[in-house]
């Protein structure tokens, strides 16, 4: 072995060195050295200032006097360039009677009828549809938040029935306003149920620039119901809905109106593509389902169409048993 000891260190004696000592001395290992760390590190840098010392009342009151600075206001005059205005769009067409004696005809609720079971149910339902409407008001979601889309994945499943029924519950309310949208143009039928004439409707409103969509909407006897027709029906319906002026238009049903709602029939899901294009200008969808008729995959494959709406909620349609044996209507006196 190499004898450690005879390792010269140039400069100063080996004898008494360790050997990394005299490693150094030898190769000069100074450059590979850490930094040396000082014995006091600076002082950190305060995040926070000191608090400054307490000043008596006269050093608080300011040697200069404020001057009060006036605001000048803006002159009265039309509304400033690129402003909406918010002024309630009314109605002021020719009120038609809705014939009472076609409603009872179809198993439809009566306004001027007594309390039956129907109509406890659709005060359940309607009750769910004017709470999700106003918490989406209050949440600042636009005016999709007051209009609803009453649909179902299939013809036959009484989305119709669901539709007028819901309008009308709705139209019982004190203080809100309820326009009922004919939106299935390929098979309108609403205004047959509620025995009124045709006229001009959505889709001409839609189809036509000259058309204003209020003008369009028919009032009724009953207070607080509209009604909107389907219009003239063209080859180009979703095509229309899915254009960039039919926000714009669909707004102007509810313009300055916060506690009006709008209720679209729509053409089933899996039947006629407009309940889709619907499904991106409301704030909910109520999907009918038939009892013992809709199955489950017809259902899943609605519910994908109208993913565009944000709430979807499920109503069972024609459904004769209770497990809790609930016979609304009977608490009243009427079993009907």
């Amino acid at each position: 072995m190499t004898e450690q000891s005879k390792i010269p260190v140039p400069g100063r004696p080996a004898k008494g060195k360790s050997l990394f000592e005299r490693a150094d001395g030898a190769f000069g290992f100074e450059d590979l050295m850490a930094a040396p760390v000082p014995d006091r590190l600076a002082e950190p840098v305060a995040r926070r200032a000191p608090h400054a010392p307490k000043r008596t009342a006269e050093e608080r009151t300011p040697s200069v006097t404020p001057v009060a600075h006036e605001v000048a206001e803006a002159p009265p005059g039309p509304a400033r360039q690129g402003a909406v205005s918010r002024e309630k769009v009314a109605f002021n067409g020719e009120p038609q009677p809705i014939d009472r004696a076609r409603l009872r005809a179809n198993g439809l609720i009566d306004p001027d009828g007594d309390v039956t079971t129907l109509l406890e149910e659709f005060r359940i339902v309607k009750r769910q549809i004017l709470l999700a409407a106003r918490e989406a008001v209050e949440a600042g979601r636009g005016a999709a938040a007051q209009r609803v889309l009453v649909c179902s994945p299939l013809p036959g499943e009484g989305k119709t029935f669901c539709a007028v029924n819901l309008a009308l519950a709705i139209a019982f309310e004190k203080d809100v306003e309820v326009v009922l949208a004919d939106a299935d143009f390929a098979n309108p039928s609403v205004l047959s149920l509620l025995g009124l004439s045709a006229g001009t409707g959505l889709m001409d409103a839609f189809a036509d620039p000259e058309v204003r969509i209020e003008d369009c909407v028919i009032p009724t006897d009953v207070p607080g119901l509209f009604v909107l027709p389907a219009g003239n029906r063209t080859s180009s319906d979703s095509e229309y809905l899915a254009a960039e002026r039919t926000s714009e238009i669909l707004d102007r049903l509810t313009r300055g109106a916060p506690r009006r709602l709008v209720i679209f029939d729509s053409p089933p899901a899996l039947a006629a593509s407009p309940a889709a294009e619907l499904a991106h200008h409301v704030g909910q969808a109520l999907l009918i389902c038939r009892a013992d008729q809709t199955g489950q995959s017809s259902v899943e494959d609605a519910l994908s169409l109208l993913s565009a709406c944000p709430d979807i909620k499920l109503l069972l349609n024609s459904a004769h048993f209770s497990p809790s044996g609930r016979r609304f209507g009977a608490y009243y006196g009427y079993g009907g």
